[in-house]
């Protein structure tokens, strides 16, 4: 069951008041810069999935270190579900040897719609001493797992020398990846593409866990955990959209501000930032992949340079490889959160 047959649809209000300021601050048009990003402190607004000790909290909560040693990864979530809105962490990924690695932060509903999830995720792959991490995108509407719609890319600085921003938009006709405030990955709802497009509450999460099955050479290289604890830190963490009760319908949002929210798109000095970097730092799009997708999904719209760059390349070029889901969307009673 969807979420819009559990709520009436002129219950749920889509934009929090201050929504837009933060947006602009994040590489909008520099004239409607009004304040800088609001974050909140990890008391504030998440509570802990699961590690244990793994999960340590500095600076009064303003940055989690979450690792992953041979007894635990370790993870965290957010207190609320939202309904669209802004999310981003400043994060800095494990040095050295991390092959088999994977650090996510993410977006899910999959403890409460546990057959018919939605999410949208940043997954970054660990790799071998002197090979680069990469990070992958990827979305699924309504349960839709079958349909994998990863893009992977390299990245243009060491994510593990200090911290980068990593950042999903989500409204009801578009969602947006950014690293750094520059747009890599833009997805507009079609009516082709349907329930396929995220359109439940869903929670954000962090976690770190081990992939050696598939995160790094399809599986070739798998964690070693001499090397462990590998740590992810996490600051500047902001929760930034409309806190959804699933089951009374409440939001925190008024309704007349709805219209702004779902108006935020690229702007064209964006769109040719995105264009350029994808054309050098993509490495893998299932929109080009002929082996999966003989005929790509409905919301693909081809790039001609983009389409050369990967004609032929097929699946092994991806390092795809159908996974299980390690990422334990599931959160703890209330009692089991405190540490």
């Amino acid at each position: 069951m969807g979420f819009a047959s559990s709520c009436s649809s002129t219950s749920i209000i889509l934009l929090c008041s201050s929504f837009p300021l933060l947006l602009f601050a994040y590489g909008v048009p520099e004239q409607t810069i009004i304040r800088t990003p609001s974050t909140v402190s990890f008391h504030e607004g998440y509570t802990q999935l699961f590690g244990d000790k793994n999960l340590i909290l500095l600076g009064d909560g303003k940055t989690v270190h979450i690792s992953l040693d041979e007894r635990t990864g370790a993870g965290f979530a957010s207190q609320d579900l939202y309904l669209y809105g802004f999310f981003s962490a400043a994060i800095k990924l494990p040095s050295e040897y991390a092959a088999g690695v994977v650090v996510a932060f993410y977006l899910s509903n999959g403890d409460v719609f546990e057959k018919n999830h939605d999410e949208l995720d940043f997954e970054f792959l660990g790799n071998i001493r002197g090979k680069e991490w990469r990070v992958q995108t990827n979305l699924y509407g309504n349960g839709s797992t079958g349909l994998g719609r990863e893009e992977r890319y390299s990245l243009w600085f060491d994510p593990t020398e200090d911290f980068h921003h990593y950042s999903i938009l989500w409204n009801r006709n578009r969602i947006i990846f950014y690293i750094d405030s520059i747009p890599i990955r833009e997805v507009v709802w079609t009516e082709a593409m349907g329930a396929d497009f995220p359109s439940k509450p869903m929670s954000l999460y962090a976690t770190i866990w081990d992939g050696s099955s598939w995160a790094t050479a399809g599986g070739r290289y798998p964690i070693n955990y001499k090397f462990s604890p590998y740590v992810a830190e996490f600051a500047e963490l902001v929760l930034h959209g409309c806190a959804v009760d699933p089951i009374g319908c409440l939001s925190t949002c008024r309704d007349e501000e709805a219209g702004l929210f779902n108006s935020i798109s690229i702007t064209p000095a964006q769109r040719t930032a995105m264009r350029d970097l994808r054309r050098k730092h993509m490495a893998y799009s299932y929109c080009y992949d002929e082996e999966r997708y003989p005929s790509p999904p409905p919301e693909c719209v081809a790039d001609a340079r983009e389409a050369e760059q990967f004609a032929g390349a097929g699946s092994g070029r991806s390092g795809y490889r159908r996974r299980g889901h390690g990422k334990r969307h599931r959160k703890p009673p209330a009692a089991d959160a405190t540490f």
